[in-house]
């Protein structure tokens, strides 16, 4: 007897449990389970995170060839799957960040680079030096060489396909270049000694809207705006992150592998200034 009348049955209900047929299809080394790994492989890579190896010296010495790095694909916003639409978006590039593209060429290829100018902005390259909105972006000689101590003459090795190059034959410097907030970004920039003025790539760009103008920090070495144009913004993947490995050389025949003999272990976590 209760403190109020008769005591109430209360039913106490056994939990769900799933059909076992149901839970060894999406458990163990069964197909569900295969299939749960890769749509959460899926999500991360869509959503997250991508891994990228840097195949040239384009930024040199920023990212060294076979640096495997990953690139951050949530820094500017969501896509909508399998599309160039965004969900939502956060903010847009900002001037002096290393980010990975679409070539706009071909479409089919990427490429990574460092974002000079945004939409509006006005661009000149002459003789070597950089201007931006008619200001000369400055150049100094930097207080550490820690960028450009990585390097050596395997990293330059083949330039343009023709012939052996080396570490002696170049000089490097910290530009500061201005973003569009007022603060600045100071980065490692590399150029060949006897090329420093070279009258290539010379011109003056206006950047249409939606828009970037994009150059590589090895500024006689790589293939960039200056001579193919414009990157339009929606074909932006993500931010370089970090390397999470790096390597003197690919297993032959199997360009995304690292020769285990020639890894670089004090590069793990390496992150670059943008």
């Amino acid at each position: 007897m209760g403190l109020f009348g008769k005591d109430k049955k209360v039913e106490v209900k056994s939990p769900k449990v799933w059909n076992p047929s149901v839970r060894e299809f999406w458990t163990g080394d069964n197909p569900g389970s295969m299939i749960l790994a890769v749509l959460a492989a899926l999500t991360i890579r869509w959503l997250l995170l991508e891994a990228y190896v840097i195949p040239t010296g384009s930024l040199l010495p920023s990212l060294l060839i076979n640096d495997h790095i990953f690139v951050n694909k949530l820094t500017y916003g969501i896509r909508v799957p399998f599309s160039e639409n965004w969900m939502v978006k956060f903010r847009e590039p900002e001037r002096g960040e290393i980010v990975v593209f679409k070539y706009p060429v071909d479409m089919s290829t990427f490429f990574i680079k460092r974002v000079i100018g945004v939409s509006g902005d006005k661009i000149k390259v002459e003789n070597g030096n950089l201007y931006v909105n008619d200001q000369l972006q400055e150049r100094t000689v930097p207080e550490s060489s820690e960028d450009f101590d990585w390097l050596n003459d395997e990293n330059l090795n083949g330039r343009d396909g023709g012939y052996q190059d080396a570490k002696a034959n170049y000089t490097h410097f910290t530009e500061k270049l201005q973003n569009s907030k007022g603060g600045f970004t100071n980065h490692s920039i590399m150029m060949r000694k006897n090329e420093m003025t070279s009258s290539s790539g010379n011109g003056e760009w206006v950047v249409p809207e939606d828009s970037l103008f994009m150059m590589g920090d090895n500024r006689n070495n790589s293939h960039d705006s200056r001579y193919w144009g414009f990157v339009p913004k929606k074909n932006i993947l993500g931010k370089a992150g970090f390397v999470w490995l790096s390597c003197d050389k690919m297993i032959p025949y199997v360009p995304i592998i690292c020769n285990p003999l020639t890894i670089r272990w004090t590069r793990f976590g390496h992150t670059f200034k943008q």
